[in-house]
């Protein structure tokens, strides 16, 4: 069953760039994934590239990422095949198609002080569009304390691409002719910033040009597990720039050309 998008659902989302829909998620994904979540977290072999450590040295905490698991595992390519995720990103954004372009689990176990900074997401991407959203499920009950993202509401349209900032602190992903983000904590009393408490099952919607961030997980009781994929709708296209984040593989695609390839295949279609 594929629930049901509201008018309502998806002009929030173009709107406000940020739209929480809540329990798309059967229990028996939820289950899969956090099943999935805890193999991923304790697994001994790591993925060079797209697995990383987040939390600081003195950090008693631990902030996990793993990226493009999906191609890589049978249990994740289930989810992002066979549940209603593709349907749910391509029907907010209001697209005929949705492209998979990366799966994601970011994990905060309790106590990580680590924060996620200010950012947005497609400066980071060798993607170009109007119709690339990320979709943000929680795998456990997430409130402010416990680390819930934050997002700067309509920032989706201030018409800028903004210097992306390195998770891990080294600059890597440093671009030329981009603005550094502004001082969205100074900001905070003009702007219209939203946090949204969740329960397992619920998730978020946001635009890729969305400026959002999140605290670390104050809990000492409760973990914040979030299984995160990346979409792209209609137009979307391949645009490999210097300081982008690594792909799984070469697409095997040229500049300019639509994404859809083995790597980023049509998951959903709008149907006739």
């Amino acid at each position: 069953m594929i629930p049901a998008i509201s008018s309502e659902d998806a002009e929030a989302f173009s709107r406000d760039g940020i739209v929480c829909l809540r329990q798309m998620f059967d229990t028996t994904w939820v289950e899969q994934l956090q099943n999935l979540a805890d193999e991923m977290l304790n697994a001994e072999n790591r993925h060079p590239e797209q697995s990383q450590e987040l939390a600081k040295d003195g950090d008693e905490g631990r902030f996990f990422n793993e990226m493009f698991i999906w191609p890589r595992h049978d249990g994740f390519r289930q989810v992002i095949f066979e549940s209603p995720i593709a349907a749910i990103a391509g029907s907010v954004m209001g697209a005929t198609q949705a492209n998979v372009l990366f799966d994601q689990l970011l994990i905060k176990e309790p106590g990580t002080g680590e924060p996620t900074p200010w950012h947005h997401d497609m400066p980071y991407w060798p993607f170009q569009g109007a119709q690339i959203c990320t979709l943000w499920l929680a795998l456990d009950e997430v409130t402010a304390e416990s680390g819930a993202v934050e997002y700067v509401k309509g920032s989706h349209r201030w018409g800028k691409n903004f210097q992306p900032t390195s998770f891990v602190g080294d600059g890597r992903y440093q671009q030329d002719g981009l603005d550094a983000l502004p001082d969205i904590e100074a900001m905070r009393d003009d702007l219209d910033i939203v946090h949204y408490e969740m329960a397992p099952g619920d998730c978020t919607l946001h635009h890729g040009l969305t400026v959002h961030a999140a605290p670390g997980n104050r809990r000492a009781d409760r973990r914040r597990r979030a299984y995160v994929t990346r979409w792209g709708g209609d137009g979307v296209i391949y645009d490999p720039r210097d300081g982008t984040q690594p792909m799984l593989r070469d697409p095997g695609l040229k500049a300019g050309d639509p994404v859809e390839c083995d790597l980023w295949p049509v998951v959903w279609q709008q149907a006739a």
